[in-house]
């Protein structure tokens, strides 16, 4: 494979690109020597490709799905300096992209420019997931961002009720406005791609004994909205619920399987629709488990291998500390460090052997077998290779594209 795919969940394909497959070979063969009893050897010295940085736990909405609720508005926030200084580690260990992600929305923290400015000036490719109430703040830094870069609105919603209802924010904060707003930044730098983010909510969903306001008639409208505003793509995924007992992101949880087909039947309707309103303008995005639960194969994703392997190419940054899987932020059992555990080489060298301990013991057959992971068929394909004969010289690099994990 020469060619790099442009598929945003292809994993595979963007570890084998020229700048990180030295890193995916030196990982493999490791893991190679530690099942033939070379466990003294140490884990290869690379940061991860890619890093979900969470600025804040602070946010203005109060989203009833939000994954991350008990996390939010509590008072947590990394400072300018902790964030120039873990920037300036990974990326001297070959950090490639930043996702400012989760936990609270971005655009809160006080220094949200400078932090864009940074990342930048190391030519990091950068992703920014917003709630869009503060799109000002990144309009200021847009003319920064090049063509791999990205910003993604979660709006979730196609109608202003709708929106209303499912994001509950705080003060003036109307649809309208965001897609007015989202408009004039993409009008600002045509280059950067923009997202319009929308979960899908089917009826009957209950988190905490609260029924969510159902979406899932909404996907056509919304991708009618994305064309008008300018959006490049829209971006579907199923709800996904953080159970209070388990703390892990879960599919379909309670949800037998005559009602599974009903709730696929009703996406693939949708679908339908909006790929129709799309006219080629706008591209939609399904994610990986979103497409295995319309193909029936929500029980092959939530199938995981003993262990996680795509821990060591990307982690996930926060005030409360460093995990290893955004499904189990601020989860003690995935903590590969403190907070500064990538302030200096010496700190990254600790949080790496943590994560060689974590490669070694976490049990992600059994901690993420309600998750539906992102990364099942990845984590499958490293296994394979791994206990395969096949030899690190077979894996061939692809063009240097995209990033993000």
């Amino acid at each position: 494979m020469k060619i790099l795919e442009r598929r945003e969940h292809d994993f595979s394909s963007k570890l084998r690109q020229k700048a990180t497959i030295q890193r995916l070979k030196d990982y493999i063969q490791w893991q190679k020597d530690s099942g033939h009893g070379s466990s003294r050897r140490r884990i290869p010295a690379f940061s991860p490709v890619s890093i979900n940085l969470d600025l804040t736990s602070a946010c203005n909405f109060s989203c009833p799905f939000c994954v991350d609720s008990k996390l939010t508005n509590s008072g947590k926030s990394l400072t300018l300096e902790e964030i120039k200084r873990t920037i300036d580690t990974l990326h001297s260990y070959g950090l490639r992209s930043v996702i400012l992600i989760g936990g609270g929305e971005p655009t809160l923290h006080k220094d949200f420019e400078k932090i864009v400015r940074i990342l930048k000036s190391k030519g990091l490719q950068v992703g920014i997931v917003t709630n869009g109430s503060r799109l000002e703040r990144i309009e200021g830094v847009v003319e920064l961002l090049k063509e791999k870069d990205w910003i993604r609105i979660s709006i979730d919603a196609g109608l202003e009720g709708t929106f209303g209802s499912i994001h509950r924010p705080k003060g003036k904060v109307t649809l309208d406005q965001i897609l007015k707003k989202a408009k004039r930044v993409k009008e600002k730098n045509p280059a950067v791609s923009l997202g319009y983010s929308f979960v899908i909510v089917w009826e009957g969903v209950e988190i905490n004994d609260h029924r969510l306001s159902p979406n899932l008639h909404e996907m056509a409208k919304a991708v009618e909205l994305a064309r008008d505003f300018s959006f490049d793509y829209v971006s579907f995924k199923p709800c996904l619920i953080r159970f209070e007992e388990s703390q892990r992101e879960t599919l379909l949880k309670n949800v037998d399987r005559k009602r599974e087909t009903e709730i696929s039947r009703e996406i693939k309707e949708e679908l339908k629709k909006a790929k129709a309103i799309a006219e080629n303008k706008v591209k939609i995005l399904e994610s990986s488990n979103l497409k295995a639960m319309l193909n029936r194969e929500t029980k092959r994703i939530k199938r995981q291998p003993k262990k996680c392997h795509m821990q060591y190419f990307r982690t996930v940054v926060t005030p409360f500390g460093i995990y290893h899987c955004p499904a189990f932020r601020g989860i003690d059992v995935a903590k590969l460090g403190e907070r500064d555990g990538y302030l200096t080489k010496g700190k990254f060298k600790e949080s790496l052997q943590t994560m060689a301990r974590s490669i070694r013991t976490f049990e992600a057959e059994g901690e993420c077998k309600d998750v539906g992971c992102f990364y099942n068929e990845t984590n499958w394909w490293l296994e394979n290779f791994i206990h395969s004969d096949q030899g690190i010289g077979i894996l061939e690099n692809v063009e240097d594209d995209n990033f993000f994990l």
